[in-house]
């Protein structure tokens, strides 16, 4: 067994891909989840990719998917992040995005400080956001929370908790304009040039429009006024 971490995956490189030229097949495996998921090993990956030889995935634990699939909330599309940064202007700028995120966003956070996470989340994407909190998935002590970020901030500051934490928070409700405001949208797009089906397109894509609406704006818009006789 060769121990490939943080602090070695560069030097561990040559090393494996000399055994795989010598006709080896090697595993590369975590003692936690899944390899290269906030654990070294993509260098080793891409390098091995590199030089030829095949990487076969086989599927394991992922604490990530665990979390997600159980959270109750929207697995369709998703973010996963990682781990966050711990302080500054990368941090700010990761909460913001998760604020306004139209997808999931998952990340890791350790137990120390989770409820601060979950507070500086709720600072900012509001108080009422759904999320869930996975603890220990797949083991003795598994624990799944779901509530608002307001609850488990509260909770998880009285009950500071243990284990590997999965924090999955639900995306921002869009809500589309009203039928004027996409009126002045299209009034303003055709009158840049734009063809009434790219307009009908962007109401769509951009503003989240209704498709009938979007074709009735788009083509209502673009017909010239009749001059007064």
């Amino acid at each position: 067994m060769l121990a490939c971490h943080e602090h070695n995956e560069a030097a561990m490189v040559p090393r494996v891909l000399e055994r795989l030229k010598a006709g080896e097949k090697l595993a590369l495996v975590s003692d936690a989840g899944t390899p290269l998921l906030s654990d070294p090993g993509q260098r080793l990956v891409a390098a091995v990719i590199e030089a030829g030889h095949s990487v076969i995935p086989i599927p394991g634990a992922s604490a990530l998917l665990a979390a997600l699939v159980a959270s109750g909330v929207d697995a369709a599309r998703f973010t996963f992040l990682g781990f966050m940064a711990r302080k500054g202007g990368e941090r700010a700028s990761e909460i913001q995005s998760i604020a306004n995120s139209p997808f999931t966003s998952v990340l890791y956070e350790s137990p120390a400080r989770l409820a601060a996470t979950l507070a500086d989340i709720a600072a900012i994407a509001g108080e009422d956001r759904h999320a869930a909190v996975a603890r220990e998935l797949t083991k003795v002590y598994e624990e799944i929370r779901r509530g608002t970020l307001a609850e488990l901030v509260a909770y998880y500051t009285g009950h500071p908790p243990r284990g590997e934490v999965v924090v999955v928070v639900a995306p921002r409700e869009y809500l589309a304009p009203d039928e004027a405001t996409l009126s002045e949208e299209a009034a303003g797009m055709l009158s840049a040039g734009m063809s009434p089906r790219d307009v009908q397109r962007v109401l769509i894509e951009k503003f989240g429009s209704p498709r009938n609406i979007a074709y009735r704006l788009a083509h209502q818009s673009s017909r010239a006024p009749i001059p007064d006789s």
